[in-house]
């Protein structure tokens, strides 16, 4: 009886672990970045330049990919354009704080300039994980 007891809690225990393990798994399509700043650099450009929503999303790791978000975010963007004249986006060059093989921390300084003489800044913190290449996966 013992063994058969056993024999059900592994099989249980053992497919949660492979459902699990299909879940949890890689979820990423494609390359990510070559390098931590490089995967920066092209977030930054797809939505602040580009702004394009498809884009910006296929440079997130797939535990933060949210379409929905990343088209609000691209929204907001364009509502200042349309608020403010020519606003122009810039930031300084990302800053790896910390990094192993896994995970890394970059930091940037993103400006907003327009034609009107305004500004305003904003300190970015970037956490990236590596899996097929370095993705984006939070931004703060």
């Amino acid at each position: 009886m013992a063994a058969i007891v056993l024999a059900v809690v592994l099989l249980c225990g053992g497919g949660g672990g492979l459902a699990a393990f299909l879940l949890l798994r890689d979820t990423e399509t494609g390359e990510g970045a070559a390098e931590p700043v490089a995967a920066v650099e092209g977030f930054l450009d797809a939505v602040y330049v580009d702004q394009n929503a498809a884009a910006t999303t296929g440079l997130l790791c797939g535990e933060a990919r949210n379409q929905s978000a990343v088209q609000d975010k691209i929204d907001e963007v364009q509502r200042y354009a349309r608020t403010y004249p020519s606003p122009r986006y810039r930031w300084d060059p990302p800053k790896v704080e910390q990094q192993d093989a896994d995970k890394a921390i970059v930091s940037t300084k993103l400006t907003v300039l327009t034609a009107d003489d305004r500004s305003a800044e904003q300190q970015l913190r970037f956490t990236l994980v590596h899996k097929t290449g370095w993705w984006v996966c939070d931004v703060g």
